[in-house]
């Protein structure tokens, strides 16, 4: 029994993945209109949990305003499409580096802070940034949010996802690649030892604030994809809760680790669109499946020790092929 259990780990380790071609196949089989936009959102959370789990995970640095960063790049492309008049590929991308330079910029004086109290900062940052959505109403339009944004590219909801997939997965593999890096490995010394990274002769606030500006732009990116996914935004859907729910899908998913993130957004975004049919029920249900897998999972549900060994093992995979 031992032995069984020994080789399924390891093939849960090398192809596990691979179950996330599942919900895509059962995607494509229903081919529905309101199961692909379900679909889309959970793509475009998955890039933002792993915004958010490269600046909380790997970092150490608990964010609780990345909900507002996000509404920066979703009002950002809105902005530079509907007054400016520019194309959607090039305000997707415009949008990442203007929400991770604002981000940055209003985020640099709590970088001296450290664990709750960088948190609380941050709480208070997206606060500032939600409010400033809500009153400028000259260029936000307020509380009436902005309309007619422009699509990605057209009108129906299968061609939408897939066009956000494909763009979700360049960020998420430039993601990877920043994780799973000696810039990577910087990051996680930054997140156990401060003086360990003093003592290797690196600066802890210029790592702060380059890992700021990677996990702002991505976020950035995120929002973009939302506001062109969705043709309408306010401040409404840029709140703490939607900060809240960012930490929950990487704390759920795994911190430190990529493929958690994914299944953790994935997971917490699909769960209550499945137990809509249970009514009042639905969110208790949500609660208690979360509590649950907190409860006999406390390091997630896909930790970084397992999708440290599944890098390594592709790695490994790599060089046999050569």
């Amino acid at each position: 029994m031992n032995a069984f259990n020994s080789v399924g780990r390891k093939f849960f380790n090398k192809y596990g993945y691979l179950l996330l071609l599942l919900p895509l196949l059962a995607l494509v089989y229903a081919d529905s209109g309101y199961a692909w936009r379900v679909a889309t959102t959970a793509l475009i959370f998955s890039l933002l949990a792993a915004s958010a789990n490269l600046l909380t995970g790997v970092s150490g640095l608990m964010s609780l305003g990345h909900g507002a960063i996000y509404g920066l790049g979703a009002y950002a492309s809105a902005l530079l499409c509907t007054q400016l008049g520019l194309p959607v590929w090039l305000a997707l991308p415009l949008a990442g580096v203007i929400a991770a330079f604002i981000g940055l910029l209003v985020t640099l004086p709590t970088l001296r802070l450290v664990s709750i109290y960088f948190a609380v900062a941050t709480l208070g940052i997206g606060e500032i940034i939600y409010i400033a959505l809500l009153n400028w109403v000259d260029i936000t339009r307020g509380p009436m949010g902005i309309t007619d944004i422009p699509t990605l590219g057209s009108t129906r909801q299968s061609v939408i996802f897939w066009e956000t997939l494909a763009i979700t997965l360049v960020c998420l593999y430039l993601i990877h690649r920043v994780m799973h890096s000696y810039y990577g490995n910087a990051l996680r010394a930054l997140r156990e030892d401060d003086q360990c990274i003093q003592a290797l002769g690196l600066s802890p606030f210029r790592l702060k604030s380059q890992v700021l500006l990677v996990s702002y732009f991505f976020a950035g990116i995120a929002g973009a994809l939302w506001a062109h996914t969705t043709g309408y935004i306010a401040p409404d859907s840029f709140t703490f809760d939607q900060s809240v729910l960012i930490l929950a899908m990487v704390v759920v998913g795994g911190l430190g680790s990529l493929p958690g993130a994914i299944i953790g957004a994935v997971l917490l975004i699909a769960l209550p669109e499945v137990l809509r049919p249970i009514g009042d029920y639905r969110m208790f249900t949500v609660g208690l499946i979360m509590f649950l897998m907190i409860l006999f999972r406390p390091k997630g549900l896909w930790n970084e020790a397992a999708a440290l060994k599944l890098v390594r093992s592709w790695s490994g995979l790599r060089e046999g092929w050569k």
